[in-house]
């Protein structure tokens, strides 16, 4: 389907995808503001939750910002005691990361609140529903990154 304009935003798919996209990150932050986490800072703990040891460049990618954003999150995780790294890198530049006993409890606490705004998004989907929209979104990435 091949078009010459965008058409009606609100029949464009990049459109709603942004607006949700918009809702979801607001949603987010007001649900991790008592956890005192930005959603950069909570996505960062999210990915070294569920991944111990990654690399700046591997969080960087998970967390969809540049390298030296991601070091600027790593450093305000490290001064509020969530997160280390070692002084030295054991293998060329790489500084894995990983929680503290506080990191772990701080990424679990906001993981549940960033769940509950997930099961929020998704209540007017069946389960067959949400499967869908994860099957098309997921078809959507691969037409765009896949060349």
């Amino acid at each position: 389907m091949t078009t010459e304009r965008v058409g009606p935003l609100d029949r464009s798919v990049g459109y709603v995808l942004k607006q949700a996209q918009a809702a979801l990150r607001s949603t987010m932050e007001a649900a991790l503001r008592p956890h005192e986490l930005s959603v950069p800072q909570y996505a960062c703990l999210e990915l070294l939750g569920q991944h111990p040891g990654l690399s700046n460049a591997d969080l960087a990618r998970g967390v969809f910002v540049s390298r030296q954003a991601m070091n600027g999150v790593l450093r305000g995780l490290e001064e509020l005691g969530l997160v280390r790294r070692p002084a030295a890198a054991d293998r060329g530049r790489e500084l894995p990361a990983t929680l503290t006993a506080a990191g772990e409890r701080r990424w679990r606490a906001a993981s549940k609140a960033v769940a509950a705004v997930e099961d929020q998004m998704i209540a007017p989907l069946s389960r067959a529903d949400h499967e869908r929209l994860l099957r098309d979104l997921s078809k959507c990435v691969r037409a765009l990154t896949d060349s």
